[in-house]
């Protein structure tokens, strides 16, 4: 007969783990509550620990693998944690964050293993869009481990970890050359972010949760304490720089820096009104990276009700015959329809050229605003003569009087107009047509 164990003897038989200290370092000081702690089989530690308590002040719910236990293999009982935890912040209404470190499954369950991946991959999905959630690799993150991984909102992955389905190693083209790390995975859009270090990592976690809105019917706000900015926006001003000028000082974050080089896509404060940027001045033309890149982006701001706003000034999608056989117009489709079904609030700035099917694809606003210097036409100046037979107008004033463009203004005045906008639809409501979901996976 078992004898029955006091608390102080249980605690004796959980070790203290690395995962624990990363949860409390993840955590405000005092606040982690660790769930599940004893979940285990009885001559084993768990390879997961799982809880929950607060950052920022905000509750937060989160998983860590330690890869002291089992190489952090994912077993019966790790995977009951994984899936309870998602199940919880379901319930709650609270973001996700796991934190991976692990070889992968435990083989040694034979097929089950598979059974405890399909279990936590549904409560993923099925979360997705309900709360935000972040995955953070911190070590090895391989097999079913890394799809799970990469089905988070928002993927955060440090200098030295590793990212990959099935070992490069064993691969019959040989490792190549980066496959595997994490640069490889930012540079093809697995991870959005990669950090130094696992403090780096922890903080740039928190960050974002201080950014989003705790589920889908929270109010998008951010929570970090800054000076707004003081509306100064210069006519040269790109990229980041743009999103850095129109932000409160210091609150921005750049997501999949490394992916579709064209365009940039971050997440900034508008007097405290968490925004996502997407700005299309870094190339002169859009890549299918580009279009992906956005895409997701805007997908997921619109599930969180964030508004958009589309900094505009680009010659349109990139046309060759190496994009056309790789199947471009795929993506360039899919950017137009997530733009389109997108029921946040949406504004475009279009500061310089806005050409052909990209101006289409992305101009489905509610407000378009352009400077008195951009150009908008159905192709550039120079071809269009030669189709059309004739010079054209392709100021902004005539697009603003071909209804194309809402206003027309001086760049100085950006701050203020792009602000109001926001101001003015943050309680858009838009009803979409009854269906079970849009096809947007083309």
């Amino acid at each position: 007969m078992a004898l029955k164990k006091t608390l102080a003897e249980m605690e004796q038989t959980v070790p203290d783990s690395g995962a624990r200290k990363r949860l409390a370092e993840f955590f405000d000081e005092g606040t982690f509550t660790e769930t599940d702690k004893f979940l285990a089989s009885d001559k084993e530690t768990s390879s997961v620990v799982a809880g929950y308590g607060n950052v920022n002040g905000a509750n937060v719910f989160a998983f860590a693998q330690d890869v002291s236990v089992k190489s952090g293999a994912v077993d019966k009982y790790a995977s009951k944690k994984i899936k309870r935890v998602y199940e919880s912040a379901a319930k709650a209404g609270n973001p996700v964050v796991g934190f991976y470190d692990s070889k992968g499954g435990d083989i040694g369950e034979g097929m089950s293993v598979l059974a405890d991946y399909t279990e936590i991959l549904s409560a993923s999905a099925k979360l997705s869009g309900v709360v935000p959630q972040i995955a953070v690799i911190t070590g090895v993150c391989a097999g079913c481990a890394a799809m799970l991984a990469a089905t988070a909102d928002i993927v955060i992955a440090t200098e030295k970890s590793e990212v990959f389905l099935t070992s490069p190693f064993n691969n019959e083209d040989g490792k190549l050359s980066g496959a595997g790390t994490a640069e490889n995975a930012a540079k093809a859009g697995v991870c959005q972010i990669v950090a130094k270090d696992e403090t780096d990592a922890v903080k740039k976690a928190q960050t974002l949760l201080a950014m989003l809105p705790a589920n889908n019917l929270d109010v998008p706000f951010c929570y970090l304490e800054a000076e707004p900015s003081d509306g100064s926006i210069s006519a040269s001003a790109k990229g980041m720089e743009l999103v850095k000028a129109f932000s409160d000082k210091g609150v921005e974050i750049e997501l999949g820096e490394k992916f579709g080089k064209a365009a940039v896509t971050a997440l900034a404060a508008i007097n405290s009104n968490t925004t996502a940027f997407v700005t299309t001045d870094k190339a002169e033309k859009l890549t299918a990276a580009d279009c992906a890149k956005i895409a997701r982006f805007v997908e997921f701001a619109d599930a969180f009700s964030i508004p958009v706003v589309t900094v505009v000034n680009t010659e349109g999608f990139e046309g060759s015959s190496a994009a056309e056989l790789a199947g471009s117009i795929r993506d360039c489709a899919r950017l137009a329809q997530v733009y389109a079904n997108a029921t946040t609030a949406k504004i475009n700035l279009v500061t310089g050229k806005a050409f052909g099917a990209a101006f289409a694809a992305l101009n489905s606003a509610d407000v378009t605003i352009a400077w008195d210097g951009a150009e908008i036409a159905p192709m550039n100046s120079e071809a269009l003569k030669v189709f059309a037979g004739e010079e054209q107008d392709t100021s902004a004033f005539a697009a603003a009087e071909a209804g194309l463009v809402g206003s027309v203004i001086d760049p100085a005045d950006s701050y203020e107009a792009v602000f109001s906008a926001i101001d003015l639809y943050s309680g858009k409501r838009e009803n979409a047509p009854h269906r079970k979901h849009a096809n947007l996976s083309l």
